[in-house]
């Protein structure tokens, strides 16, 4: 059995920025105790559709068809199966070891349609990538390091870049766009901060529901992201020193794989793996009146 080590948090990706806004406990329990979590048909198909994507470009313009691209999914999900034999649990009968075959068909069905629904988005034969499946780091002048990959990266003839995403759930309405670009403007930072380059669009691309949701940066908007970023990190530093990683109830809890480390569903977290470094008591500011603490020093935010 191999031994989880843990250790501080050194670095943020979008995902991970993600799961502390939505939850810090969520963040402790993937990135500190890092407790295993069951995989799911949902973000199987997405690994697999992401990866026809990319492999699809692999091949001459005039070649990347539909049907090359159909014939992809079931060679990818072999791939990953190879790398994840766990994986066949998903669609096996229960007491079985062996992927029940109407299951696996049907699934392997909704990601052709997913990638189907992608050609009527994009048209491949007229892209040329400059980047796929792209990983990028950039370290701050504050010393924060963000990391991330990037699903595509196309650039202009005039320079111009695009980051391009891809979901293969469905659009959020418009008043819940936040998140999405959020993580979209998580890459152009880092870009910016590599390149020197302000990315000229970002572009997501939701396969579930044929939506494509784009947003054109400046500056001042990386900055405000990178401003955010450096608060959060300053949040989860504060959290890791001192162990203290609270729950945020949402209805987001119902897909939790940790509600039985959760105390908001009566369970306990796991011992916490680090040191805890002990906070000095707040100072306090003596005044003419009745010592009562009224005119206490503002704790910490």
């Amino acid at each position: 059995m191999t031994t989880r080590v843990a250790s501080p948090p050194n670095s943020l990706s979008p995902s991970r920025a993600s799961d502390f806004m939505q939850c810090p406990l969520l963040y402790r329990f993937r990135v500190i105790d890092k407790l295993p979590e069951k995989p799911s048909a949902a973000a199987t198909r997405g690994t697999v559709v992401h990866a026809v994507l990319e492999r699809l470009f692999d091949a001459p313009a005039e070649q990347r068809s539909l049907p090359r691209a159909r014939a992809l999914v079931p060679r990818e999900w072999e791939r990953l199966l190879a790398k994840r034999p766990e994986l066949c649990e998903l669609f096996a009968e229960e007491g079985q070891e062996a992927p029940d075959g109407e299951r696996l068909a049907a699934w392997l069905a909704q990601a052709e349609a997913l990638v189907e629904r992608w050609f009527s988005l994009e048209d491949p034969t007229r892209l040329e990538p400059a980047e796929r499946e792209l990983f990028v780091e950039a370290t701050l002048d504050s010393g924060l390091r963000l990391r991330g990959i990037i699903d595509r990266v196309d650039v202009a003839p005039t320079g111009e870049v695009r980051i391009v995403d891809y979901k293969t759930g469905k659009a959020p309405p418009p008043r819940f766009s936040d998140g999405p670009l959020f993580q979209m403007k998580f890459y152009a930072l880092v870009v910016w901060r590599l390149r020197g380059i302000v990315p000229r669009r970002l572009q997501l691309v939701f396969l579930g529901s044929g939506d494509v949701l784009t947003y054109d940066p400046d500056e001042e908007d990386l900055r405000r992201v990178e401003r955010k970023l450096l608060a959060l990190w300053e949040a989860i530093t504060r959290a890791t020193e001192t162990g203290d990683w609270r729950p945020s109830p949402s209805r987001l809890c119902d897909w939790c794989d940790h509600q039985a480390h959760c105390p908001e569903f009566g369970g306990s977290p796991p011992p916490y793996p680090l040191t805890v470094q002990p906070r000095l008591p707040e100072p306090r500011t003596h005044t003419d009146g009745d010592g009562d603490g009224a005119h206490d020093a503002a704790p910490d935010a």
